[in-house]
């Protein structure tokens, strides 16, 4: 006998593209002649709820709550409910017919998102993407209803995660998992019980990227252990490798068999071969279970090795590319690519090569494995998933993707005429030049994205990133010159950081912004986490944890006080402020404390800074 296993993406997760981890597992796993199967669960529950007949359902359910928050939707219900099919269908198949029927005059319902003004920048967008705007706010209305009225946990790239972040008990995901399933769950689990039936597994491995994915996994775990008893069920991906790697609490294997650490292709192998009675529990990899009613790590050393230049291309057979939706809700050309279009995910490289921030997880695998393949393997594997999905977008999901990799890569394009859009993450160094910058354009390179972080010198030291303000400006502004649009990731609040270094530093986005550095960004404050080296030597960086207390469960986010630092919080809303304007392309003229509902320092930063720096 041999196990069949089912990989299922829990949800949500994006809309536009499939999330990759089940893709991976399924072409390794195919490439040892297992029986695999993968399943977007996610994606199959986002085209059930935003249906016309399901909307029925969420408008009902709403009246016998007697819940009327947005009442703008509420009293276009049958508007939403006739126009939600070809609304969606739109969204994942954007033709130029079905367009124009959506922009012409008071076709769509108009809610509470459509009440206020249209961005200036829609009207320079064409037919195509006018109507993916409009079709997205029509989507977002009534995913704001259906959150308001009949469902607090429901998001449309997670569920349920206030419960799941920063979950150091058990508690209270038990407390929920009591309760009735919700309209949104039942719907969930018959798309489950529907595939289970078709497929007729023996394991069910779900991939639970974030916490967003965890409740959803969750109920579909104690759905299978109370209808199919005979299921084995097991959690991995990057939620348990950051988070439950501590874990002691016996109570999530009431709903799951195994949890597996790390990169999942061992311990998934050692799993199939337990279940198939071909080696014995002593044997498993990675992986926590139940032994004597107390949670045990089983990991035989040494681990058996996939070293990431000699793993299979992931396959996505069984995902179809067609039921996924382009959203198109912010304007932003640069932004926009995180909820529009079909991309493949691959990597280049696993892990970073530089590993070395104190803000980052480098005790982890992901972060700290650092391992390499050869430009011919990456481009074999490129050629092989674009003839399997019949798309020729690639976004490379590394956690910092190397310059010697992407060039040898850009010049295997050019060589063998393969012909891609691509985009990656980086990091911000020298080596990147105008020459490196052209050949990468050249290759399909539409986008890179980057972590700024703090745009201090001082700060950028401690948090050792290896660059400096002067080299970021050189290199962002190389590649916007050859056409690649650059996005910044950008953070406020580290430790010791003063009021002065945060106005600072929206100086200097603002004048990267101007000078057409970066197109896009989005602040974070900081965070401490367990597995960075300021988690685990808050003393050096000057801070003093404060909590969670670990019960058992979840442990990463940790908090602190930051004794010598500003108060970090206050400058939310004014950080967030300025950079939607810079995302608009203007503003710039704004004097930096006009942002703020308080007195702010003035800027020290000289105002030719950037421009100087490109010089």
């Amino acid at each position: 006998m041999s196990v069949k296993t089912l990989l299922i993406t829990p949800p949500f997760t994006q809309l536009n593209t499939p999330y990759p981890a089940t893709a991976y597992l399924k072409g390794f796993l195919d490439s040892k002649g297992l029986d695999t199967v993968q399943y977007d669960l996610s994606i199959a529950l986002s085209n059930k709820v935003f249906s016309s007949s399901f909307l029925e359902q969420i408008f009902i359910e709403a009246d016998e709550f007697e819940n009327y928050d947005f009442p703008l939707v509420g009293s276009k219900r049958y508007q939403y409910i006739d126009r939600v099919d070809e609304v969606t269908n739109f969204l994942r198949n954007q033709d130029i017919t079905t367009a124009q029927q959506l922009l012409s005059n008071d076709y769509l319902p108009k809610g509470h998102r459509r009440e206020k003004d249209l961005d200036v920048a829609y009207f320079d967008l064409d037919e195509i993407d006018q109507a993916k705007h409009l079709g997205t706010l029509f989507i977002e209305e009534l995913g704001d209803f259906i959150t308001a009225n009949v469902d607090e946990f429901f998001s449309f790239t997670r569920y349920a995660e206030q419960i799941s972040s920063s979950a150091s008990s058990f508690d209270q995901l038990a407390e929920y998992l009591s309760y009735d399933t919700t309209l949104i769950e039942d719907q969930l689990l018959l798309l489950l019980v529907n595939k289970i039936e078709e497929e007729q597994p023996d394991l069910i491995c779900f991939t639970i990227p974030f916490p967003g994915n965890l409740f959803a996994a969750l109920r579909c775990a104690q759905f299978i252990k109370k209808n199919y008893r005979h299921i084995k069920v097991g959690f991995g991906g990057g939620y348990c490798n950051t988070e439950l790697r501590s874990l002691s609490d016996p109570r999530i294997f009431k709903y799951v068999d195994y949890i597996t650490l790390d990169d999942g292709e061992g311990p998934v192998l050692r799993l199939i071969q337990h279940i198939n009675n071909e080696i014995g529990v002593d044997e498993l990899e990675r992986t926590f279970l139940l032994k004597k009613k107390k949670v045990f790590y089983q990991n035989k050393i040494p681990n058996t090795i996939f070293h990431h230049k000699d793993l299979p291309v992931p396959s996505y057979k069984g995902i179809e590319f067609k039921t996924y939706m382009s959203f198109l809700d912010v304007i932003n050309p640069m932004h926009r690519l995180w909820t529009d279009g079909k991309w493949n995910k691959l990597t280049v490289s696993h892990g970073c090569y530089w590993k070395q921030c104190s803000f980052c997880d480098v005790n982890l695998d992901y972060i700290g494995n650092y391992q390499n393949t050869t430009a011919a393997k990456l481009v074999d594997r490129i050629e092989q998933v674009m003839n399997e999905t019949g798309n020729n977008g690639f976004h490379f999901v590394d956690e910092a993707a190397p310059p010697k990799m992407l060039k040898a890569m850009a010049e295997l394009l050019l060589e063998r005429g393969l012909e891609i859009k691509w985009w990656t993450n980086i990091r911000f160094e020298k080596t990147f030049n105008d020459e490196l910058c052209e050949l990468l354009s050249e290759s399909g390179c539409i986008a890179v994205t980057g972590g700024l972080e703090v745009a201090s010198d001082r700060l950028l030291v401690k948090m050792n990133k290896g660059v400096d303000i002067a080299q970021v400006a050189r290199v962002t502004n190389s590649f916007s010159k050859f056409g690649v649009m650059v996005h910044a990731y950008l953070m406020y609040g580290f430790p010791t950081e003063t009021e002065q270094e945060t106005i600072d530093s929206l100086e200097v986005v603002r004048q990267l912004f101007e000078n057409n550095c970066i197109q896009s960004a989005f602040w974070h404050q900081f965070t401490t986490t367990i597995h960075s080296p300021i988690g685990q030597n808050p003393e050096a960086f000057d801070i003093i944890i404060t909590g969670p207390k670990f019960k058992g469960f979840a442990q990463n986010d940790l908090t602190h006080k930051d004794p010598t630092g500003a108060k970090h919080q206050k400058y939310t809303k004014g950080l967030n402020r300025a950079l939607n304007s810079y995302l608009n392309g203007k503003d710039y003229a704004t004097e930096i404390g006009e942002w703020f509902d308080f007195d702010v320092a003035e800027t020290t930063v000289q105002k030719e800074m950037i421009e100087l720096a490109i010089r």
